[in-house]
């Protein structure tokens, strides 16, 4: 990715059960994708969940975020699935990797 850019960093702890999460995670991952901005995602879930989707620009974030079916999604989060999350927004301006073989 060519900087800057941003990173919308979503951390959460679930609620027991999955209740449609599992499907709705995919879909928001593929809907995301579709979206102009869109740069890629990472994601992991131990204990907690971290999901950092990498965009563009601010304006790409936002609308992603009032994206109609991501708003469903947002509230099904509220009301179903988490117990807490967070959500940061930052601007990356540099960027390192390391890849062994």
């Amino acid at each position: 990715m060519k900087e800057p850019y941003y990173a919308v960093i979503f951390t959460s702890t679930r609620t027991l059960g999955d209740q449609g999460y599992t499907n709705m995670a995919v879909r928001m991952e593929n809907l995301a994708k579709s979206q102009p901005g869109f740069l890629g995602m990472d994601s992991a879930r131990e204990n907690i969940g971290i999901t950092v989707s990498y965009w563009k620009s601010l304006e790409a974030i936002a609308t992603w975020k009032a994206n109609t079916e991501h708003l469903l999604a947002q509230e099904k989060g509220k009301s179903l699935w988490y117990r807490a999350y967070s959500v940061r927004i930052c601007k990356v301006e540099r960027e390192y990797r390391f890849f062994k073989e």
